[in-house]
């Protein structure tokens, strides 16, 4: 023991000099800080005297780690955004502020994780460690930042690649009335990504917690959530939780774009993001205009869907590709935020419910839709397949509508119309089946060619399966040049029908 009494009395002396250094070294001096008080509280909002200098959207912190967003800045009161439960909140409470804006945090480690709008994490596996954090609302980029979209997305469904063609940095609407299937062609469209290098971002606005969750589930079964983040404001959550969570889920977005990567966002849906800030500025005693929605209900769509484009390769050369969804009423397109939206976009897929309802899916309503720029950036092998598909299956809708009247049709329309019949049976995918390009296109060369005309229709299924598989097995090195956007000439058109001519004649053997 007296052996340790001199190196204990050592480490007492220097503890005690590192002590007195401090001492010396310290210099207090008052920092001015504001501090104002909740006056009142409502469902998702709080009114705050005091806090003169506070700025818009500034994160402000109240009591038990609650967040809020300064929203309206009265000459009297802040009117607060609450990012939390507000039970808790009384009149009276402290609440000061952080001196930034609400921000989110961004980076790799988000991939393969669902978390909330704040970037709290929500899936059980502990906290998200990020290097980074950047603010929910940022600047859409500049117009001479943007080069011309010119590479597609592939969404692994034929009636889509074929006639409504997606490409990277568009934005395309998914519109329609509840369950025609909006949601599961976002699905698929994300499940296509595998293996493409394509970072996908879904946000979940308003949603049941169950249909989260399966939606979760698929993403996992089919393996795609190790390349996608999952953002979720369910539909319990406050309205400010739902307003804020498509803007934080375009910021961890953009991260990846910046990074020089290619990125799908889906935002499901902004109707109910309407509906939240509606909400909010009604609490908030904004005026209100049509439909009581707040006059700038345009603007907090366009600004987020503007943050989506195609980057110059000085810049990366990254992009972001957004697929906003809208529910419709009663297929009432003509609807005030359908109408926003779609003027917003680069165009929209229509889901119809009579075609959902007749079993036909996905229920694309083909002359409803377009795409006002993926034309542009469709693989050549589809343009030498499809061109005239869209036309001519338009046709044969209506023709098929006046045929119902039980008039008598001459041959050709005849023809066309039992080779339309063929032409929306081919189209029909089941979901969670996205296919590769090249098995879209032989499929789609056969039809167009009339190898299904002898076919009866409920055979059409069976005769594109094995189409597909045979060209899967012995398609060789046209196979891989289709995948790599190699145009087809005649003689390639002609191996191909070839082909499908024998998988026909082993069917029907």
């Amino acid at each position: 023991m007296s052996e340790q009494t001199p190196v204990l009395q050592g480490a007492l002396d220097r503890t005690l000099d590192a002590i007195q250094q401090a001492q010396t070294d310290l210099k207090p001096s008052l920092t001015a800080q504001e501090v104002g008080y909740v006056h009142s509280v409502g469902h998702g909002i709080a009114r705050v005297h005091g806090l003169p200098g506070v700025q818009s959207e500034e994160m402000l912190r109240f009591p038990g780690e609650l967040r809020g967003m300064a929203f309206n800045l009265d000459p009297d009161e802040v009117g607060v955004i609450l990012l939390g439960d507000s039970q808790s909140i009384r009149a009276g409470d402290q609440v000061r502020r952080t001196q930034r804006t609400l921000d989110v945090p961004v980076g790799d480690n988000l991939l393969g994780r669902v978390v909330d709008p704040i970037g709290r994490p929500l899936d059980g596996r502990g906290p998200v460690y990020t290097s980074d954090r950047w603010p929910v609302e940022r600047a859409a980029p500049a117009i001479m930042d943007r080069s011309p979209v010119t590479i597609p997305l592939q969404t692994g469904i034929k009636s889509i690649d074929a006639l409504i063609p997606v490409g990277r940095g568009q934005r395309e609407l998914i519109v329609g009335d509840r369950q025609t299937g909006k949601t599961a062609i976002a699905l698929d469209t994300i499940i296509n990504q595998h293996d493409k290098d394509v970072v996908c971002v879904y946000c979940a606005i308003g949603q049941r917690s169950d249909a989260v969750a399966g939606f979760i589930n698929e993403l996992k079964t089919h393996d795609a959530l190790d390349y996608s983040v999952v953002v979720v404001a369910v539909g319990e959550a406050p309205p400010g939780v739902s307003f804020i969570a498509p803007y934080a889920a375009t910021t961890i977005a953009e991260y990846f774009m910046e990074q020089g990567r290619d990125v799908l966002i889906v935002y499901d849906d902004l109707t109910r993001h309407a509906w939240s800030y509606r909400e909010l500025s009604l609490l908030l005693r904004r005026p209100p205009g049509r439909e009581a929605f707040p006059g700038d209900i345009f603007y907090i769509h366009s600004r987020l869907l503007e943050r989506a484009t195609q980057l110059r390769p000085e810049l990366g050369g990254g992009s972001l590709t957004a697929l906003p969804i809208v529910e419709t009423e009663a297929q009432n397109m003509s609807a005030y935020i359908p109408t926003n939206i779609i003027s917003i976009t680069d165009g929209q897929i229509y889901l119809s419910p009579n075609l959902f309802q007749r079993g036909i899916l996905p229920a694309v309503d083909v002359g409803q839709s377009v795409s006002r720029v993926g034309g542009k950036t469709q693989l050549a092998a589809y343009r030498a397949v499809a061109g005239d598909l869209r036309l001519a299956y338009s046709q044969f809708e209506e023709l098929e509508s006046f045929a119902r009247f039980g008039t008598r049709l001459d041959a050709d329309t005849q023809k066309a119309i039992d080779r339309g019949r063929r032409v929306r049976e081919t189209l029909k995918q089941p979901e969670f089946e996205p296919l590769p390009v090249a098995e879209q296109i032989i499929v789609l060369l056969s039809v167009t060619s009339g190898l299904f005309d002898d076919l009866p229709v409920d055979q059409v299924e069976a005769a594109s399966r094995a189409i597909r598989e045979t060209f899967a097995e012995k398609g060789g090195e046209i196979y891989g040049r289709i995948q790599d956007g190699d145009l087809l000439n005649d003689e390639d058109q002609e191996k191909l029908l070839d082909l499908a001519r024998r998988a026909i004649g082993n069917l029907n053997a």
